[in-house]
């Protein structure tokens, strides 16, 4: 969780279409990124051939927003 947490703090005011390539070499990265930007609507683009574990993302214009401590949930709605 400690990768998504600094990962979305890393990615937050960058535009739409960018490409990040994230270096993780957490166990669960092939997991855990993939069904992130399922949740996020961002683009899991895949492993990238690289000397440490790399991964890499496009990012959307319109991610849903998640709470500060659980990038794993979108922020509930109010009505």
């Amino acid at each position: 969780m400690v990768l998504l947490l600094q990962l979305r703090r890393s990615i937050t005011g960058l535009p739409a279409a960018t490409v990040v390539h994230v270096v993780a070499t957490d166990p669960a990265a092939p997991l855990d990124l993939p069904a992130w930007c399922h949740l996020t609507g961002h683009e899991y683009l895949g492993p990238v051939a690289a000397d440490r574990p790399t991964y890499a993302l496009r990012l959307t214009s319109t991610p849903p927003t998640t709470p500060g401590t659980n990038p794993w949930r979108p922020e509930p709605t109010r009505h």
